[in-house]
């Protein structure tokens, strides 16, 4: 579905180009809302219009949150180099001043898929937040694409603590198309988000804090990969490192073997850390 919504978008990217295009005319805000959404659905407001992005949110259906949705390029970096660092969770700790915590709890070798943790500062007054989520990540190399998805789950290894807001609802896709090949510098991306941080103040509140914060993280992650390009920093290549092809009993990795450190000629299969 990330891909379809993403194919989606490219197809109406003319119509996103705004009056740069000399005779072309920006549409209504109203034609642009229905362009953005599928048929079908909700429509998107656009909330911001920046250079390298554009920001739409739309109401959840009975709830006072909203979902998000950035579409954006970048042209200094890779498309290897943008993906790696977001699922690199040791050097996120690095660059985003925010995490408190963040650790894989689980890893599951047959599927890629990980469970993570992840607590975070949030503005004050608030307590910080935590989240348990799964993520999932696919490089579809026929298509020339990457997928990066996330939703929150429960685990028995990370009970609710009190010193933090547990958030419940978080869903998160990632899907980057690179203009040429993954190791090129060029690429479009559209994220898609949404979660319920739980807080009591009204929803106006809650969007304004999301679309400040948005822009913030996304130019330092665009900072982290242009770091991790210059080589300052070492960021695992989860492109090579494939999960293995059988499943059962052996597929689930225990936090003991996950934590052991590699010594540099583990094979593709195994990931010791993220």
């Amino acid at each position: 579905r990330s891909a379809q919504e993403m194919k989606h978008m490219e197809n109406i990217s003319s119509l996103l180009q705004g009056s740069s295009l000399g005779e072309y005319q920006r549409p209504d805000p109203k034609s642009e809302r229905e362009a953005v959404a599928a048929p079908g659905e909700q429509p998107w407001e656009m909330i911001m219009d920046k250079k390298h992005f554009k920001l739409w949110r739309r109401p959840i259906e009975g709830t006072h949150l909203y979902q998000y949705r950035v579409f954006g390029s970048y042209t200094d970096v890779t498309p290897r180099q943008f993906f790696n660092v977001q699922l690199d969770t040791e050097y996120r700790k690095k660059w985003d001043s925010l995490v408190i915590k963040l650790d894989v709890i689980e890893r599951d070798l047959a599927t890629g898929s990980e469970v993570i943790h992840w607590v975070t500062h949030f503005p004050y007054p608030m307590y910080s937040r935590d989240y348990v989520y799964v993520r999932r990540y696919s490089v579809d190399k026929e298509n020339n694409l990457m997928v990066l998805v996330s939703r929150a789950v429960e685990h028995p290894s990370v009970p609710e603590d009190p010193e933090y807001v547990r958030v419940r609802t978080y869903e998160s896709q990632m899907v980057i198309r690179p203009h040429k090949t993954f190791d090129e510098n060029g690429f479009d991306y559209l994220l898609t988000y949404s979660d319920n941080p739980q807080t009591v103040f009204p929803r106006y509140c809650v969007s304004w804090m999301v679309s400040s914060g948005m822009p913030d993280f996304l130019e330092k992650l665009h900072t982290a990969a242009l770091k991790a390009k210059k080589m300052e920093i070492e960021v695992r290549d989860y492109m090579s490192a494939k999960p293995i092809e059988s499943g059962g009993s052996e597929g689930k990795a225990s936090m003991a073997a996950a934590e052991h450190k590699s010594d540099g000629t583990c094979s593709p299969a195994q990931l010791e850390y993220a």
